[in-house]
C-alpha cells in the first residue's frame, strides 16, 4: 500500500457516497488521496487487513498511516486534506465523536432513500483509474 497516501473506502452502490467520492477528487490538488469501493477486492482485502467486517458499509472508512477512522472522524481527517475552505471544518474533531456521530448516522441510514443507489459498484473513468485503489497496492 501507498505509505504517502491515505485511502478512502466508499459504499461503491451509494449515490451519496460517489457524489461525495467526486468532491474530494475534485479538492484533492496534492494528489494525497486512493478511493476504492467497500464491496470490491481491494476494498474488501484492506477490510480485511485492518480486521473490520467484510460486510461493513456504515460509513466511509479512511485508513491514513496505518490507522482506520469512521464516520465523522473519517470526514474531518478528510476535510483537513483538501483544497479550498474545508481544512476550516477540521476543529469539529475536538468535540467528541459521540457528538458528531449522531448527524453522520442518521444521514448514512436515510443515503439510499434519499439519494438513491445504483446496481453495480462505480466504474472509474479514464482520468480517475489512478485515484482508484488496486489490489497490487495493498501490501501484506
Amino acid at each position: 500500500m501507498s505509505s504517502e497516501k491515505s485511502i478512502i473506502l466508499f459504499d461503491g452502490v451509494c449515490n451519496l457516497c460517489n457524489a461525495s467520492i467526486d468532491f474530494i477528487l475534485r479538492r484533492d490538488k496534492k494528489d494525497r488521496f486512493l478511493v476504492g469501493a467497500l464491496q470490491e477486492a481491494p476494498g474488501q482485502a484492506l477490510l480485511s487487513k485492518y480486521q473490520v467486517a467484510p460486510t461493513y458499509l456504515d460509513s466511509l472508512v479512511l485508513v491514513e498511516k496505518g490507522k482506520v477512522y469512521f464516520r465523522s472522524t473519517a470526514a474531518l481527517k478528510i476535510s483537513r486534506r483538501l483544497h479550498g475552505l474545508w481544512p476550516l471544518f477540521y476543529p469539529l474533531i475536538l468535540l467528541p465523536a459521540f457528538l458528531r456521530d449522531p448527524v453522520y448516522d442518521w444521514i448514512g441510514r436515510n443515503r439510499y432513500r434519499w439519494f438513491g443507489k445504483k446496481n453495480t459498484c462505480r466504474i472509474p473513468t479514464e482520468e480517475e483509474k489512478s485515484k482508484f485503489l488496486t489490489a497490487d497496492q495493498i501490501n501484506f
